[in-house]
């Protein structure tokens, strides 16, 4: 069996994370066969070298590879680059010309985001997978092909077929050996690798030095979520070794000017689930109030604790009413616990802000955790879970909360949206519509 590290090193492959390396063996596996493959994952994590390593590796590496990016085909013209044309057959059509099917017979084919491929063409590609049969668009004529099909998409397939976007029977034709490339957030140390193997290649193109992070810019970085992932990674690395020219040994401080910081506080799924992105930007929102609240309440307990304790009939009504103020000194909310209050502060520097919004989604993981080990049968929170934990009363509503603490953000930022939007933790554009929707226009 072929050796990951050898594979890796013939087609600049860096990494050494489980993931990847599964995801390496099965495409090593599956590459002998003719098996249709499916290689899922989010943009910019490099399913095109995959499909390279599957040809590379089977018999058919000495025939024609071509790789099509579905997405970037206009559908009007699809099934003419896919399946080829006869002369005179739609206009412009001069002469007839071959299609990549018909051009790559023999050998291997990738189709890269192949969720945007409309349906008809959809159709005429499960008739090449199933029997190895195309027309030509303005032919009647059946020609035979023979096609390796690699294909792959960052979206999911199942849902697209849910909304009629996607054949069912082609999903499932596809899908025969499934290949998931992990996103670049969870390969863990691959991202120092890969920044060290941008730097290095930019500094010997250059005839300069290579850059080195000292061991705070190391840990910003892996905590960084990189939603554009190898892509994004490789342009940071980029920016920096260019635009760092004096300074050779980075820091925290300086690796925080190039990472967006919109895209700091962005924190990762629970168990995997899909969220509507107005819908993640309530919750936070929620979560804070919810925090608030409980603040509110831990405080005026102490506070009546107190008073009661210097008066002779209060001590009495405490020794009736025990159970008010068991552990009165455990609620009151203190920076270390982790159930610490929010603060909306306005920071002055790009490094204090990405301190505040790491803080600011510590706050949130560390909440669902706490809650996951107080109930047993904790799958995912919900908005309603939050509702019912935060409102005991029907005085209270998550609108008068949301509505709330929007109005102190923007009032702690002199108005300033933006900056009430980074504290809230939620889009700019969010901000502007929940304004409109409860009348805080100026």
């Amino acid at each position: 069996m072929t050796d990951n590290q050898n594979i890796k090193s013939r087609f600049g492959i860096i990494g050494n994370s489980s993931a990847l390396n599964h995801a390496i063996q099965v495409a090593v596996q599956v590459a002998a066969t003719d098996m249709t493959v499916l290689i899922t994952g989010e943009s910019g994590t490099g399913k095109e070298s995959f499909s390279k390593i599957i040809h590379q590796l089977s018999p058919r590496k000495h025939n024609n590879f071509i790789a099509i990016n579905c997405g970037a085909i206009p559908e009007g013209t699809i099934d003419s680059e896919l399946f080829g044309h006869e002369k005179g057959s739609f206009t412009g059509a001069s002469e007839g010309r071959k299609g990549y099917f018909e051009e790559t017979n023999g050998g291997s084919i990738f189709l890269d985001e192949i969720g945007e491929m409309p349906l008809g063409t959809q159709a005429r590609l499960l008739r090449v997978l199933e029997n190895g049969e195309f027309i030509r668009v303005g032919s009647s004529k059946v020609q035979k092909t023979n096609v390796r099909v690699v294909a792959a998409t960052n979206v999911d397939l199942m849902k697209a077929v849910e909304r009629g976007k996607f054949r069912q029977d082609l999903y499932f034709r596809l899908n025969t050996v499934p290949i998931f490339i992990p996103p670049l957030r969870e390969r863990g140390n691959d991202i120092l690798l890969l920044f060290r193997k941008f730097a290095s290649d930019l500094a010997e193109k250059n005839f300069a030095k290579p850059i080195n992070l000292d061991e705070d810019a190391k840990k910003l970085l892996l905590k960084f979520r990189f939603p554009g992932n190898i892509r994004q990674l490789k342009n940071i690395a980029s920016q920096i070794s260019v635009l760092e020219v004096d300074n050779k040994d980075i820091t925290a401080e300086v690796m925080m000017k190039y990472l967006p910081q919109n895209q700091m506080n962005m924190l990762p799924m629970v168990l995997g689930e899909s969220r509507d992105e107005g819908l993640s930007e309530r919750e936070g929102i929620l979560f804070k109030a919810m925090f608030d609240v409980k603040k509110d309440i831990a405080e005026l307990k102490k506070l009546v604790l107190s008073i009661l304790q210097g008066e002779t009939s209060g001590k009495t009504i405490i020794q009736q009413n025990k159970h008010l103020f068991t552990n009165v000194e455990e609620d009151i909310f203190t920076p270390t616990n982790s159930y610490s209050t929010p603060s909306f502060s306005n920071t002055s520097n790009n490094s204090n802000n990405g301190n505040n919004n790491a803080q600011s989604s510590s706050l949130l993981l560390n909440a669902a955790q706490s809650e996951k080990e107080e109930n047993e049968d904790f799958e995912y929170i919900k908005v309603e879970d939050i509702s019912h934990s935060v409102m005991d009363e029907d005085t209270f509503s998550l609108e008068k909360q949301e509505k709330e603490m929007i109005v102190k953000a923007l009032k702690k930022n002199s108005n300033k949206r933006k900056n009430a939007a980074q504290d809230l933790g939620i889009s700019e554009r969010t901000l502007y519509r929940k304004i409109k929707q409860y009348g805080l226009e100026e």
